[in-house]
């Protein structure tokens, strides 16, 4: 993938860029893998907003991408072609098994059309196949990573990410992820070998406001030009200080450096590495 860049025939377009798709091989969804996608704008079922500065944007079909790959265990797939996912970072891949069934999966890197991909405890430890933890050799870079068997990748799923693994010992593997954390996840738990592709996504600028309205976010307002009852930066004449020790968030809690990781934690035992360096105790 590269980035291509724009001719400033606007002052918004003079730095926007975007992505060539020069992986992308295949325009059009496959319509019996997509879902309607209801847009709720940050809201719960309550009609309570939970997330803020969402809402507005394209509308977009749902891509049922296959996390687990345990369905077909054994069976090879060929990849049909590379498509644009608008729900998420990496590009998809559309494969097709020997039986005619088709599915999604995450494309990695070097995945091209034609290439064929397995999944199961014997398929070989090569590109875009998927077993078992304990059939891959230390040192593999991998992706889409189980936390518990059976229930489908959860961990590394954005775009040119990879985690690599570390070691092997009783019934745990050790990963390097992404982040710098080193954690253990069970040696029965499946990952994808290879890096995932659209590596340069996190190259791209935005360029104007409403490039990103057309992605449902909507626009930010900084807490010290609201009143005291909106915000704790909130309030004073002109532009005044925020008058507390340091940034707080809308509810007042600190906004840099505050953990909020639980304690007791029930995962904390499989942490090797916290990503700042630090082991849990």
């Amino acid at each position: 993938m590269g980035i291509k860049k724009y001719n400033p025939y606007t002052p918004s377009r003079r730095n926007m860029t975007g992505s060539d798709n020069a992986e992308i091989t295949k325009k059009e969804p496959e319509k019996s893998l997509t879902t309607s996608l209801k847009k709720n704008a940050g809201r719960n079922n309550q009609g309570k907003i939970t997330v803020r500065h969402r809402g507005g944007g394209n509308r977009r079909k749902y891509r049922i991408v296959d996390f687990k790959r345990n369905s077909k265990d054994g069976v090879a797939a060929k990849v049909i072609g590379i498509e644009y996912d608008p729900n998420r970072t990496a590009n998809i891949a559309l494969i097709c098994y020997t039986d005619g069934q088709k599915a999604y999966i995450l494309a990695p890197q070097g995945l091209t059309d034609g290439m064929t991909v397995m999944s199961g405890p014997d398929a070989e430890v090569r590109i875009g196949n998927c077993l078992p933890l304990e059939k891959i050799p230390v040192g593999t870079l991998v992706h889409n990573i189980e936390l518990y068997a059976g229930k489908g990748g959860q961990l590394v799923r954005s775009a040119g990410m990879s985690a690599q693994l570390m070691a092997k010992e009783g019934k745990y593997a050790t990963l390097r992820l992404p982040s710098g954390e080193m954690r253990m996840v069970p040696l029965n738990c499946r990952a994808t070998v290879g890096v995932i592709g659209n590596a340069d996504h996190n190259l791209i600028n935005i360029g104007k406001a409403g490039r990103k309205r057309h992605m449902g976010i909507r626009p930010t307002v900084r807490g010290s030009v609201m009143n005291p009852n909106d915000h704790p930066h909130g309030g004073g004449e002109g532009r005044s200080p925020i008058g507390r020790p340091g940034p707080c968030t809308p509810w007042g809690k600190p906004a840099l450096g505050l953990k909020t990781r639980k304690k007791n934690k029930a995962s904390n035992k499989l942490i090797v590495r916290r990503r700042d360096g630090r082991t849990l105790k």
